[in-house]
C-alpha cells in the first residue's frame, strides 16, 4: 500500500493526516497549541509552537500507524494563510512571534494605503482589498518594530514566510526557502498576471525581495523532509482553503466550496480566466500542478465562522464540547428574534470593514442561552450566504449546490439551515477532512500514487446531500433582519 502523509497546520491545531491510495484518510492526529493576544484585536502565535506542535503529531501518527516509512511517497503540506513569519537565515531563530492572518494590528496603516490612493493598484495586481488580514503590512510591521530587524534584512540577513515556508524550512534543516503561488497570493506581494513578486509593492511595504521565498506551482517537488530518519519529498503545497477546493473536486470553472473552520472560506474555481469582483469578493490562485497553466478563484472570507462557537464554549462557557452546540440549538423551535453578527475581528467580504464588532440584537427578558447558541449557529450560515450572493452577482451563475467541509460541516442543524437560507443543495463529502485530502492529492499526483485529476472524482464518495425545506417568504424575512442587524454593527469602533 502507498500512502501520503498530509500536513494540516491550521489557526488553533496542528493536524496530519495518513491518506492510501484508495484515498482514505487511514489515520489522522491533532494536536492544539497556544493562542498569544498581547492587545485587544492583536494574534499571536510562537512560530516554535507551530513547529514543535506539527513535527510531534507527525511523528507521533507514524509511529501509531504501523505504515512502513518506506511506503510513504510523498508529503503534502497545507496551512492557515496570511500568517507571518519572520526568522534569522544564519539561526533560524523568529525575530518576533507569527502575526496571525486574524490579527488587525496594521488596520490604520492599511487605512493611511487607501486614502493615499494606492487601493486600486493593490487591487489590479494582487486580487486582494487592501486589508490588515494579508501578510504585507504584517512583515512591514515587525521590520519597523523589532530592533535591528530592517537593518537586519537590508544586509540580507531575515527569511520571510508564510507557514507552508516556515514548515519547509524547518523539514529540510533549512535548504530550501519555497512557498508555492496559492500562499503567495495572499501576502499582497504577489502579483498574480505575472506569477512573481511585484517590485512596485515590494518598495511600497519597504520589504527587500531577498527575505521572499522562491514561489512554484502547488503540485511539484519542493525539497526532501527528513522523517526519522528517511528522506520524503515534499511535492504538494497549497494555502488551506485552495487545498480543500482541490480537495472537493472543484476543478472545473463554476464549481464551489465552503469550509466551515474557524472562519468560513467560500471559493469558485473561475478557470484560467482572472475575474474581477465588483462585489467585495477577491481573485485568488487556485491550486494547479507543475506543467498546468495557472487557474484562478473568487473567494469570500468570513473571519469568524466556528469561531463563534468556541468563543460560546471558552469564554461565555455555554457548553463544554463544541458538539454540544447543535443539541442546543434544536431544543429551540428559532432564535426568539435574537440574531447574532460575530464580528470580533471585523467584517470580511463582502463588507470589508475593519471596525464593525460583535454585536447580539433582539434580546428580550425571554431570551434563553438555546435562543443565543441558536442565533450564534445562523450567524455562519448567514456570512455564506452573503458571500455566494456576490459570487452570483459577479459570475451570473446561480449557485445550484454548495460542497462542505471543515469541522462544523458535521453539524446537522447547520448544514440544513444553510440549505434553506441559500435555497440551494448541500453536498457533504464522505470525509470531512477536504483540506488534508487535497494536498495529499496534489503530492501524490506529483509522485504517481495517481494518473490525474479525473481519477481522484471517480473515487470520491459524497455522504449526505442537505436540500432546501424553508418556505421562501420565512427565509427572505430572515435575510432582511439578519441584513439590518450587520448594518447596525457597522464602524462601531471608528473614530
Amino acid at each position: 500500500m502507498k500512502y501520503i502523509l498530509a500536513l494540516d497546520q491550521g489557526t488553533t491545531s496542528s493536524r496530519v493526516a495518513l491518506v492510501d491510495e484508495g484515498l482514505n484518510v487511514v489515520g489522522i492526529l491533532s494536536r492544539e497549541f497556544p493562542q498569544i493576544y498581547p492587545k485587544e484585536g492583536w494574534v499571536e502565535h510562537d512560530p516554535m509552537d507551530i513547529w514543535a506542535s506539527q513535527y510531534g503529531v507527525m511523528m507521533e501518527l507514524v509511529a501509531k500507524s504501523g505504515a512502513p516509512l518506506a511506503d510513504v511517497q510523498a508529503i503534502g503540506i497545507t496551512n492557515q494563510r496570511e500568517t507571518t513569519i519572520v526568522w534569522d537565515k544564519a539561526t533560524g531563530k523568529p525575530v518576533y512571534n507569527a502575526i496571525v492572518w486574524q490579527c488587525r494590528r496594521t488596520a490604520d496603516k492599511i487605512d493611511a494605503l487607501v486614502k493615499d490612493g494606492y487601493g486600486e493598484m493593490i487591487r489590479q495586481k494582487t486580487g486582494l482589498i487592501p486589508d490588515a488580514y494579508f501578510s504585507a503590512s504584517k512583515i512591514q510591521w515587525i521590520l519597523d518594530n523589532v530592533d535591528g530587524a530592517r537593518e537586519k534584512a537590508e544586509r540580507g540577513e531575515l527569511l520571510f514566510g508564510t507557514v507552508d515556508t516556515w514548515l519547509i524550512w524547518k523539514l529540510t534543516d533549512g535548504k530550501r526557502h519555497v512557498t508555492d503561488r496559492t500562499n503567495a497570493s495572499r501576502t499582497m506581494l504577489f502579483n498574480i498576471d505575472t506569477m512573481d513578486w511585484d517590485d512596485e509593492l515590494l518598495a511600497l511595504f519597504g520589504i527587500p525581495r531577498s527575505m521572499l521565498p522562491k514561489v512554484q506551482s502547488s503540485g511539484e517537488y519542493f525539497g526532501y523532509a527528513n522523517v526519522g530518519g528517511r528522506q520524503i519529498p515534499i511535492a504538494g503545497v497549497a494555502g488551506d482553503q485552495q487545498a480543500a477546493l482541490f480537495g472537493q473536486g472543484c476543478h472545473e470553472k463554476g464549481e464551489a466550496k465552503n469550509t466551515y473552520g474557524t472562519g468560513c472560506f467560500l471559493l469558485m474555481n473561475t478557470g484560467t480566466e482572472r475575474p474581477n469582483s465588483q462585489n467585495g469578493l477577491l481573485t485568488t490562485v487556485a491550486a494547479t500542478r507543475k506543467d498546468q497553466p495557472p487557474q484562478y478563484a473568487l473567494e469570500g472570507s468570513v473571519f469568524i465562522g466556528g469561531a463563534v462557537i468556541q468563543w460560546l464554549r471558552d469564554e461565555m462557557r455555554f457548553f463544554a464540547e463544541s458538539r454540544d452546540a447543535e443539541y442546543y440549538a434544536k431544543k429551540v423551535p428559532d432564535t426568539g428574534g435574537v440574531y447574532i453578527v460575530p464580528a470580533f475581528a471585523g467584517l470580511g467580504a463582502p463588507y470589508w470593514d475593519m471596525y464593525a464588532r460583535g454585536t447580539i440584537f433582539g434580546i428580550t427578558r425571554g431570551t434563553k442561552r438555546e435562543h443565543i447558541i441558536r442565533a450564534a449557529q445562523e450567524s455562519i450560515a448567514y456570512q455564506s450566504a452573503d458571500l455566494v450572493s456576490a459570487m452570483e452577482k459577479d459570475t451570473g451563475i446561480p449557485l445550484k449546490r454548495l460542497k462542505v467541509d471543515g469541522g462544523a460541516s458535521r453539524d446537522g442543524f447547520l448544514m440544513q439551515f444553510q440549505a434553506d437560507i441559500l435555497q440551494a443543495d448541500v453536498v457533504k463529502p464522505s470525509s470531512h477532512e477536504s483540506t488534508a485530502l487535497g494536498v495529499a492529492m496534489l503530492a501524490g499526483l506529483s509522485v504517481g500514487v495517481w494518473r490525474d485529476e479525473t481519477q481522484l472524482r471517480a473515487m470520491q464518495k459524497t455522504d449526505r446531500t442537505y436540500t432546501p425545506k424553508m418556505d421562501d417568504t420565512q427565509r427572505q424575512e430572515k435575510l432582511r433582519k439578519w441584513h439590518k442587524a450587520v448594518e447596525r454593527t457597522r464602524g462601531w469602533d471608528s473614530e
